[in-house]
């Protein structure tokens, strides 16, 4: 792979004030020379590393594209290892495609998605882990968020995951010497110390694990879904939180037929909020699939916002489709227009929902609307753990792995079986992990790893 010079793009698509085409590999800097003309001074093989020169992008016929700025950073001490240069031009679509252009004209390859990072994974620049925290600095919703993605950036899943490594490594070391050495009865360490060593290993793994939930939240948000009867206001409610007037209100029943998504912050944690079709027998044929919707995107639900009409209180509709709702979700009652009816018992709704917190607003007044922001909030800061905890689906799976192995190991133990058995566990363990830092990782995993990024990082 790094025997290729690769091109592209490296900002994001639309109109800016700068527009980047990034090169990395053997020959970036010749490739750069032939697109670039200085305004003065030396050429770009001649700059040293980190060094910016201002200058033309032309065409091989000498006629000026775009006004630039050319960085030079030379490998290792670049962000792919390689040779790397940054023409930093105008940031006009046009400009920047015809920059590019020309860099694959003078013998660039267009990159694939993920490629710089994949070169600076494969020449050490960063392990896999702090490769996959570049895509969630990227994508972060929140400050949460990007708070663990540049700590993972900055290798604390690495430190973490690489001290139960060595952890294991030491084990091992000790039980092949056992092993391969039975004639002179070492026993570098009990069954006792092995079992003790497994035990601790598998808390910390444990603890990785804890921060799989938590890592997804602040990935991809925490849904909330606005759910009730028809009519009970849960569309003023959404235009409230979002604070504009995202979902059509009137006073006809069954006006939303569709999910509406809308997103917010609350506690440093993106809450994606949802405000469904309301949920009553209808003959309708364009009712029933807002229906449906709306029961698909409850089962898939974080939280659900069980909203009922304060004016006229806990019917039997409502008690018959919160006894519907799935399992797993949590709950919030909401009692939606209270100042038609101030003496409505939150009791009541609360009863109804097995104890869940209720809060009473009003949609129309924008009174209670705090507090109902606030116990979302104190619901999604249940969400919490150390930044280095908040793994993503992949290391997840593979972690969840190495905790099994290790109860393999334990229950080895525990059953006398030889100490050969359970090497065998505590190195398929020490294997899973690696793949969380890329060290076992095979390369399979990482095209289907790099090929979530976008091309030009």
């Amino acid at each position: 792979m790094g025997e290729e010079t690769i091109a592209a793009i490296a900002t994001g698509a639309g109109e800016g004030g700068i527009g980047i085409v990034r090169m990395s590999g053997p020959d970036a800097l010749q490739v750069a020379e032939r697109i670039f003309r200085p305004r003065r001074g030396r050429a770009l093989s001649s700059r040293r590393s980190h060094t910016v020169t201002y200058g033309w992008v032309v065409t091989p016929g000498g006629e000026r594209i775009d006004e630039a700025l050319a960085l030079v950073m030379r490998g290792p001490h670049s962000y792919t290892g390689e040779d790397v240069v940054e023409l930093q031009c105008h940031g006009g679509q046009l400009a920047v495609r015809r920059v590019l252009e020309e860099a694959l004209r003078a013998g660039a390859r267009l990159a694939e998605p993920g490629e710089f990072t994949r070169r600076a994974f494969l020449n050490g620049r960063m392990d896999l882990s702090q490769a996959e925290a570049v895509v969630d600095l990227i994508r972060a919703k929140t400050d949460r968020a990007m708070a663990a993605a540049v700590a993972h950036l900055g290798g604390s899943l690495r430190e973490a995951v690489g001290r139960i490594r060595s952890r294991l490594l030491e084990m091992m070391a000790h039980l092949e010497a056992d092993i391969d050495f039975p004639e002179l009865e070492l026993e570098v360490q009990t069954r006792e110390e092995v079992a003790a060593g497994c035990a601790e290993c598998l808390a910390e793994v444990e603890r990785l694990l804890g921060g799989a939930h938590t890592g997804r939240i602040l990935r991809e948000g925490l849904r909330a879904v606005l759910a009730g009867r028809p009519n009970v206001g849960k569309s003023s409610l959404l235009n409230r939180l979002v604070r504009e007037n995202r979902a059509i209100v009137t006073a006809i029943p069954g006006t939303t037929r569709d999910v509406i998504s809308e997103w917010i912050e609350l506690g440093g944690v993106p809450v994606q909020l949802l405000d469904t079709a309301g949920l009553r027998p209808t003959d309708d044929p364009v009712e029933s699939i807002g229906v449906a919707r709306t029961r698909e995107a409850l089962a898939q639900a974080h939280l659900v916002l069980v909203v009922i009409d304060a004016a006229e209180g806990v019917g039997p509709e409502d008690k018959e489709w919160i006894a519907e709702l799935p399992v797993g979700a949590a709950r919030i009652g909401v009692a939606n227009k209270i100042d038609l009816n101030p003496a409505f018992d939150p009791a009541e709704l609360q009863k109804a929902l097995g104890g869940a917190p209720v809060v009473a607003v009003s949609a129309e007044r924008g009174t209670g609307l705090d507090a109902l922001e606030a116990e979302i909030a104190r619901l999604a800061g249940a969400f919490d753990a150390s930044e280095e905890l908040l793994v993503n689906a992949r290391q997840a799976e593979a972690i969840r792995r190495a905790a099994g192995h290790l109860r393999d190991a334990q229950e080895t133990l525990a059953s006398g079986l030889g100490v050969e058995l359970v090497a065998i566990d505590i190195r398929a363990a020490w294997m899973a992990l690696g793949e969380v830092t890329g060290e076992t990782a095979g390369e399979e995993l990482l095209d289907e790893i790099f090929s979530r990024f976008c091309i030009g990082k």
